[in-house]
């Protein structure tokens, strides 16, 4: 690959125009509003110095947010655009335990989202154990410390987002889960809706989520800065346990160490499978993730289903109606509680209000014609709300939003004939750079569209060019340089870490040929239905056509029996069924089976230690393995993909 010149590999100081951008909203917006770092503040007992949790595994910190306390603690530079630092600053430099009231703690930016921890009668309930479970184990012993210490008697996943379940293996035992013992709580059909996520689509969501999170950045300046949604994501050990009891049902209660949880059931807003609970004791209403201090995402960069902004504002609205009355305090799942009646009620309003707004107003231009680009150019937060901090795009933002609501509806189709069938984009790329007099020839356009600010205009044309010759140096630079001030001027820590990233795989192309696999603690507890649905997005279903499997499964330790088959290029599993002719028949643990299925074990290593039995045709193992695809991790994203 053509190689950057060192002084079009290094980062730029932000331009006339960036500067200008960002001076702009900074008059624009009430930073003499400081509230937001009083209830930040509020209720602080200690941290960690320096906040640097090591993984188990000896590897990379599980979380370090010591780089991002060195800078962020100082006045905003010309390379952050002054809200998000605003934002980066109350969520990183208000790190470590805090009291909510006595009773209810939280552990914050241990990671991406709130640990939050209730005093039972007995022990700990712990609210949503973080991503990892060094960060979740770290949370859990600085509350001990402080505390007094306790077991943990109870869990509580508020939804199916990561970021709120794979560190319960930092704070529990999976034995006490599988026994009983410790109660595992999670709305109806959390456990489909947070595997679809990270093991249907979990290459492909990790891959943009290293854009989206800002994995790739260094912490500075002209770097990684926040995520918006919370001051960075822990990178440390996954695991997933089945939850021993599911709440399915508004107004459910649930008496967790003494504890009185009510639950409202709130699906498909912030996440497919998510609830809500008012804690009567504390007079305090836990909002899990339907509300937080930003704009949240309607559609989530890093992929995910489109949610459905009307149910969202409806659902806040039900909490609006249930507990207005009767709450003291309001908290949730990422950043800071807001205590007081009134005000907690006028933030539940005015969020409810947000996503209702974006959805009538997507609905109104698009009645009159307007395409979902055009739709997210028209639409401006009136100032009742855009001007409120809690409303602003760090996370989610009203142009991304606008464009899901209006793909919920009516789809990607706009209804112009000419978008029905586009060209994928490295052939479009090659066309239109044709068109346009050569690489050559866009380039030196583009530099003068720089030079005029147009950013997005030099990211559009260059973007054709690296699709079609991903080796021409000058548009790289160029391409990398205008993304860069993009990022500089984004409010949206997403945007800023997407274009970032984008920005630092032109200048520096990644190179890996790691494929993806769950992690064991994840992939090892996956139900077995899960597991054949797994198996399924990874056959390759031409190298499938004309192969017709049938294999009897039989799980000793489950004293389970299952068929697994192959024919017209699609993968079933059936339990409770077999074939009367089966093209083998495999014995083993179930345990075993989903280790060999996703590849942490082989079967030539199974049946030599006794732990696999196979039965007819023993090459049909082989034959099955040789079906599946292996997914690269890192993927090209601003470079073509080879279509084969």
């Amino acid at each position: 690959m053509s190689q950057l010149s060192p002084e079009q590999k290094a980062p730029k100081a932000a331009t006339e125009h960036t500067i200008a951008a960002n001076a702009q909203l900074r008059d624009e917006l009430p930073f003499e509003d400081v509230r937001s770092f009083e209830n930040a503040a509020r209720g602080f007992i200690a941290t960690l110095d320096p906040l640097t949790i090591p993984r188990t595994d000896g590897r990379r910190p599980a979380y370090d947010l010591a780089p991002a306390l060195a800078f962020l603690d100082g006045n905003c530079p010309d390379t952050v655009n002054p809200s998000l630092w605003r934002q980066a600053q109350l969520n990183a430099l208000h790190n470590g335990l805090y009291e909510v009231t006595d009773g209810i703690y939280q552990v914050r930016s241990f990671d991406i989202a709130n640990m939050t921890l209730i005093r039972g009668d007995e022990g700990w309930v712990i609210i949503d154990p973080l991503t990892s479970a060094e960060s979740a184990a770290a949370a859990l012993a600085l509350a001990n410390e402080h505390l007094g210490k306790r077991p943990v008697t109870a869990v509580v996943h508020t939804h199916s987002h990561v970021d709120h379940f794979a560190g319960v293996l930092g704070v529990v035992d999976a034995d006490d889960v599988e026994s009983g013992r410790v109660p595992v709580v999670a709305p109806e059909h959390f456990v489909d809706e947070a595997l679809s996520e990270n093991v249907l689509a979990g290459n492909a969501m990790g891959r943009r989520a290293t854009y989206m999170y800002g994995n790739l950045l260094t912490p500075s300046p002209t770097g990684f800065v926040s995520t918006g949604l919370g001051a960075a994501l822990s990178m440390g050990s996954t695991g997933f346990v089945v939850p021993n009891d599911i709440v399915r049902e508004t107004g459910e209660q649930r008496t967790l160490d003494g504890i009185v949880f009510e639950f409202q059931m709130t699906p498909g807003t912030e996440a497919p499978a998510e609830f809500v609970f008012y804690l009567p004791q504390f007079k305090a209403l836990c909002m899990s993730e339907i509300t937080s201090h930003h704009l949240h995402n309607v559609y989530t960069l890093r992929g995910a289903q489109v949610r459905d902004a009307l149910a969202w504002s409806e659902q806040i609205n039900e909490s609006i109606d249930r507990y207005g009355d009767v709450l003291d305090i309001q908290f949730a799942s990422h950043h800071w509680p807001i205590w007081g009646r009134e005000e907690a009620c006028d933030y539940l309003r005015s969020q409810r209000d947000l996503y209702k707004y974006i959805h009538d107003q997507v609905l109104r231009l698009a009645n009159q014609g307007f395409n979902a680009e055009e739709v997210a150019e028209q639409i401006r937060l009136p100032d009742s709300l855009g001007r409120n901090f809690s409303n602003r795009g760090y996370y989610g933002t009203v142009h991304h939003n606008a464009r899901a609501v209006y793909v919920k509806y009516l789809g990607f189709f706009d209804g112009n004939p000419a978008n029905i069938q586009r060209h994928p984009p490295a052939a479009a790329g090659t066309r239109y750079v044709d068109f346009m007099g050569g690489a050559d020839a866009v380039v030196e356009k583009a530099r003068k569209s720089f030079e005029d600010g147009d950013y997005r205009w030099v990211a559009e044309v260059l973007n054709h060019v690296m699709m079609s010759d991903p080796e021409h140096v000058e548009a790289r630079a160029l391409l990398a340089d205008a993304f860069e001030q993009l990022g500089y001027q984004s409010e949206s820590a997403v945007w800023r870490n997407f274009y970032l990233c984008g920005a630092l795989e032109l200048r520096e192309p990644a190179h890996s040929s790691t494929t993806y696999t769950p992690s064991p603690d994840m992939a090892l507890r996956i139900p077995l239905e899960n597991i054949f649905r797994a198996m399924a997005v990874r056959l390759n279903g031409e190298r499938a056509q004309g192969v017709r499997l049938s294999i009897n499964l039989s799980f000793t330790d489950l004293d389970e029996r299952w068929l697994l088959t192959v024919d017209n290029g699609v993968l079933h599993g059936f339990s409770n069924r077999q074939s009367n002719a089966p093209t083998a028949t495999l014995t083993l643990t179930s345990t075993d089976f989903k280790a060999l299925m996703v590849g942490l074990t082989d079967g030539v290593e199974l049946i030599g230690e006794g732990r696999l039995q196979v039965d007819g045709d023993t090459d049909a193992l082989l034959t099955l393995s040789g079906l599946f695809d292996q997914f690269l991790r890192r993927y090209p994203i601003v470079t073509p993909r080879d279509m084969g």
